[in-house]
């Protein structure tokens, strides 16, 4: 018994010794997959050989860098490609957290088209990276796509049934906005104990959701405990209606359902001079029959029709008729007011019954991955994939971001600043490329008179605000010269207050006024 006893105390260490082992195995070895693509990708990576797939991918620098990516080179095309991981991993929290991680530039941005990765499940047998294609099986879908409404950072993950043993595919709710400006990106998703997934962007958290939550995932993973009952019919004297034509309800007696919506106005009266002889058309003198007119073939040959100029000054032509008006005594079809139903039982819903598919799970089961893949169309190139990242540990992703990620963001922002900096100063020294511009850029130059240093914010502001409407024609910029000419004239004999129109209204305090009543301001 004491020996027994012994026994079961030594198998119990050994087996603890053996756990131990093999979560520090697990954390000592956070890196699952890392693709830096410092050497070309070929050998590693496989083009699926599908017919659908006839993009090219290149390996290629990340523009202004030295750092090479995978790059999406042709437009309008799908893409497939793909890479084994060195051995089938288990998306299991429990040796700590998944962290799926690549960076993204959109070099040309993205207006139609996706830039997600999948990682992909062991397939069947005899299945080779070359056959990758939309149906391949995968665990997760991570990564932006931007098309029409859709602009969003996916996140998809496929769950067997442990009943039907059937996949079904669950979408993140409410996911994240990706960044579609030409700058590299580090998309982060990571998946912990309690079934919470974050998903980063550029290191900074913009999304968290519950894995097993209804709230979060569409569909859930866990159905309905109960269903609608599909043999439940509504019965026939069921009532849904919530209310009912007034049964007591009769209509008046003055209610005509005839009367029409307008009538003649019997008190109108022709205008004087109306040329009741004269049609509104006549043919047009000038229009003469060509010579190779046919009538057997063209039909009959008509001249063409003018406005007859004999109803230019008149105040109408042709058969005067009276004009008609809104009939007082029109109703329409008369109808009973409704009224609450006595008999009204409600909506009707069928019964609920047990669903036969119901299971409940506390925590989530992912499917192993031995493969990433990118299956993407797109209508733009220029889309560049690079620091591929699996891991089970956040420091570890967190170093990556740092290393790989930070210093070309950061070089690129700077590289923008100073062609920012280096357009202002061409756009400065260069002369205007139109009248319009001219015309802005001198009253801009207005402003600095010293005199008018107390109204050089008003105008200003309304010189912008007639630069920024599109509805300002050269006709209205045309007269502003004028107003400005009569204004700093008035001024200057220190008669400001005989200015018809204020300097501000002129200069677009009231554009649409301006725009829409040039000539009335030339007038000025």
């Amino acid at each position: 018994m004491a020996f027994s006893f012994l026994l079961l105390l030594v198998a119990q260490f050994l087996l603890l010794v053996a756990c131990t082992s093999i979560v520090n195995a697990q954390s000592s070895n956070a890196t699952v997959f890392y693709e830096s693509f410092d050497k070309s990708w070929k050998g590693r990576w496989f083009v699926s050989h599908k017919d659908e797939f006839t993009g090219k991918w290149k390996y290629d620098k990340s523009l202004g860098h030295g750092d090479y990516g995978l790059l999406v080179s042709e437009k309008a095309k799908k893409h497939g490609i793909a890479v084994t991981l060195a051995e089938t991993t288990i998306l299991d929290p429990s040796y700590g957290a998944i962290v799926l991680q690549y960076n993204l530039r959109l070099q040309k941005g993205l207006e139609c088209g996706g830039a997600y990765l999948k990682y992909l499940q062991p397939q069947k047998a005899g299945w080779t990276l070359s056959d990758f294609d939309n149906g391949s099986p995968y665990s997760i879908m991570f990564g932006p796509d931007k098309c029409g409404l859709t602009n969003k950072v996916h996140f998809i993950f496929c769950h067997k049934n442990p009943k039907s043993m059937e996949y079904s595919e669950h979408h993140l709710k409410a996911p994240p906005v990706p960044k579609i400006d030409k700058f590299t990106h580090v998309y982060s998703a990571i998946i912990t104990l309690n079934n919470t997934l974050r998903i980063l962007i550029d290191g900074k958290e913009v999304k968290t959701a519950n894995l097993l939550s209804s709230k979060d995932f569409d569909p859930p993973v866990m159905p309905q405990p109960t269903l609608p009952d599909p043999d439940d019919k509504k019965p026939s004297d069921w009532d849904d209606r919530a209310k009912i034509p007034d049964p007591e309800a009769s209509k008046p007696d003055d209610w005509d359902d005839d009367a029409p919506r307008e009538i003649i106005d019997a008190g109108a009266v022709k205008p004087v001079g109306w040329l009741d002889d004269e049609p509104e058309e006549i043919d047009d003198p000038e229009s003469i029959k060509s010579e190779d007119w046919n009538d057997e073939e063209d039909g009959q040959w008509t001249p063409a029709k003018i406005d007859n100029p004999k109803c230019e000054d008149a105040p109408g032509c042709g058969e005067w008729k009276p004009p008609t008006k809104q009939n007082p005594q029109y109703k329409g079809k008369w109808k009973a007011p409704f009224v609450e139903n006595p008999a009204y039982n409600g909506i009707w819903k069928p019964r609920q019954i047990p669903n036969p598919d119901y299971f409940t799970v506390e925590k989530l089961h992912l499917e192993p991955i031995s493969a990433i893949g990118i299956e993407i169309w797109t209508m733009q190139d220029g889309i560049l994939f690079d620091d591929i990242l699996v891991t089970h540990d956040e420091a570890d992703a967190q170093k990556y971001r740092d290393k790989t990620w930070k210093p070309k963001f950061d070089a690129e922002k700077q590289r923008e600043a100073m062609e920012d900096k280096e357009n202002d100063i061409m756009n400065v020294n260069r002369p205007p490329r139109n009248m319009k511009e001219w015309i802005f850029e001198t009253m801009f130059k207005i402003a600095d008179i010293k005199f008018l240093a107390p109204h050089k914010l008003s105008i200003i502001q309304s010189v912008k605000k007639l630069e920024d409407n599109a509805a300002v024609t050269l006709t209205v910029l045309g007269a502003i010269p004028l107003l400005l000419t009569s204004f700093l004239y008035s001024l200057a004999l220190g008669r400001k207050q005989k200015v018809k129109l204020p300097l501000t209204y002129a200069l677009g305090l009231n554009v649409n006024l301006i725009s829409n009543k040039s000539s009335e301001i030339a007038s000025y």
